[in-house]
């Protein structure tokens, strides 16, 4: 069955994603929780703290079962009860406010009577955007994407423009990525649908790696910090209002602290905070909108 394959596959992502990342930071290590969900399944918890070169990172595994939850029901067969879903999901808080925020989630669902999808997406949220590295993050997705069909890179990266977006801000969290969902067996086989999935994963330390190797020595200020603060605030306001994964999982009885990870510990809030003029950050704010296309 795929989902055997599936599930031996996202172990195997963990564990790599893991090890590229404690390599890049060069002292910290993740240290593994590992957990049971209500409904049966349950996962494995990777959090490193306080590290050379991220503040703050998650990388979650989970393989869960249980009741299907309402805001799914109209999507999948009418007597489908219950579902199974697992996935692999990371949000990493770097240190050095000249090296982004990063998250990528790579999942796949199905329910008992037959229903089944996969979803994901890699997406980049810098505190200051560099854009030829906001170029080459997104040439990586679109090889991916390329490989598989034409025309999924721009329909993922607009899909990713359209979500990754704060409406009460009028503001993109970052510079996007690809994101996609529901992504079912038909044109295409669950086979090629699944092996698109590994595709995504293995090109995370790709695209960001390089990103993070050429910024974390960067100088930076107290007044670089500052924005870093306000940029991480913008961030925990669209994952705790707008996000469908911390919904999913806190709506299907999943353990909080798992679901929460995705969190800085340290964040912040300025009333009415206005960018200086020509600063900076008022660049990287100008380019915070829908429809700045990076490839």
């Amino acid at each position: 069955m795929i989902r055997e394959e599936v599930v031996a596959f996202l172990h195997w992502l963990q564990d790599s994603i893991c090890s590229g990342l404690e390599e890049e930071d060069g002292t910290s290590r993740f240290v593994e929780d590992q957990w049971n969900h209500s409904g049966g399944g349950g996962g494995r918890s990777r959090v490193m703290t306080h590290g050379n070169v991220f503040e703050k990172g998650g990388v979650n595994f989970s393989a869960v079962e249980g009741q299907l939850p309402d805001f799914i029901k109209g999507r999948v067969n009418p007597e489908a009860k219950s579902f199974f879903a697992t996935g692999v999901s990371l949000v990493i808080h770097p240190f050095n406010p000249m090296v982004p925020i990063v998250h990528m989630n790579v999942r796949y669902f199905e329910t008992d009577k037959g229903d089944s999808w996969f979803g994901g997406g890699i997406d980049l949220t810098p505190i200051y955007i560099d854009e030829e590295q906001a170029r080459y993050f997104h040439s990586v997705l679109k090889e991916v994407c390329d490989g598989h069909d034409a025309s999924w890179y721009e329909q993922f990266r607009d899909w990713a423009d359209r979500y990754f977006y704060i409406p009460h801000r009028q503001e993109t969290r970052g510079i996007g990525g690809i994101f996609y969902d529901y992504l079912q067996p038909g044109e295409k086989s669950a086979e090629e649908l699944f092996q698109f999935m590994q595709d995504v994963g293995n090109a995370f330390l790709k695209a960001y790696r390089p990103i993070v190797n050429a910024n974390k020595g960067l100088s930076f200020t107290e007044e670089n910090k500052e924005w870093q603060m306000l940029r991480r605030g913008r961030y925990v306001e669209f994952n705790l209002v707008y996000d469908r994964g911390t919904k999913f999982g806190l709506e299907t009885g999943g353990r909080t602290e798992s679901i929460l990870m995705s969190l800085p510990e340290r964040a912040g809030w300025v009333y009415n905070f206005q960018p200086k003029e020509n600063s900076p950050e008022q660049k990287t704010q100008s380019l915070l909108r829908q429809g700045v296309r990076w490839g």
